[in-house]
């Protein structure tokens, strides 16, 4: 799941917009058809899913041990959050984090869930914060929807909004093909899940001013529905400030 922003009027000028980014004509079409099909699916899709991460204790060791190399009470945003679990998860180990999705049926699941944290939607090609904003981000199967070509300017805006220093988790599938989901529970929508390598991944991070400090490769487990190996990537943004 990606993410769009309000403009305001102390907003540099290359975010700047007449319309909040979620309720523009102008988008991508990736980021629209994105955002129709989680809009669709959400109730199945929150359901389905119902136990994650709780019923996947790797994933919760490492989002347990990311929240502690951010630290107790830090700002952090979990960027394309879905329903709202893994945000939960996150405050539950101590993080000052917000959740934001391009999906308003998501987010409304993951406020009914989470009534105690704060949930936006917004895009993660331009996340509604100031510069330096976050110690930590949390992009989890978030950026499976952006094409190859765009991915640069998703991790550029997140080196933007974190503080030097801060720390950066990624989660996606393995592979070089995508996969298409037509027609999910039975809603007439589809969409790719772009499946990718740590490598290339690694090396954009890298582009964007970003130091790779742990990759982590989980290998397929069919009994928790995962045919393809998963990948963790945890980056930390440089000491001085973005340029």
């Amino acid at each position: 799941m990606t993410t769009d922003r309000p403009t305001h009027a102390d907003q540099p000028e290359h975010v700047r917009t007449d319309q909040p980014e979620h309720v523009r004509t102008d988008q991508p079409e990736h980021v629209r058809t994105t955002r129709a099909f989680y809009d669709a699916i959400a109730e199945d899709y929150a359901e389905t899913f119902r136990d994650h991460p709780a019923a996947a204790p790797l994933d919760r060791a490492l989002l347990a041990g990311f929240a502690e190399l951010v630290g107790e009470g830090a700002p952090v945003a979990d960027v394309g959050c879905g329903p709202g679990r893994v945000t939960g998860f996150l405050a539950s180990r101590g993080l000052a984090v917000h959740g934001v999705d391009l999906s308003e049926a998501m987010l409304a699941i993951a406020r009914r869930e989470n009534p105690g944290l704060r949930f936006e939607q917004g895009s993660m090609f331009a996340l509604d914060l100031p510069d330096g904003a976050l110690a930590g981000l949390v992009s989890w199967y978030s950026t499976i929807h952006v094409p190859p070509e765009d991915l640069p300017a998703v991790y550029a805006e997140f080196r933007r909004v974190l503080a030097p220093g801060g720390l950066l988790l990624v989660a996606f599938q393995m592979g070089d093909e995508p996969r298409r989901h037509e027609r999910p529970w039975g809603h007439p929508v589809t969409l790719d899940f772009r499946r990718m390598r740590p490598e290339r991944i690694a090396e954009l991070m890298e582009a964007a001013g970003f130091t790779l400090v742990q990759r982590t490769v989980r290998e397929p487990d069919t009994r928790q529905g995962d045919p393809t190996p998963q990948a963790f990537l945890i980056a930390r943004a440089p000491d001085g400030p973005a340029s």
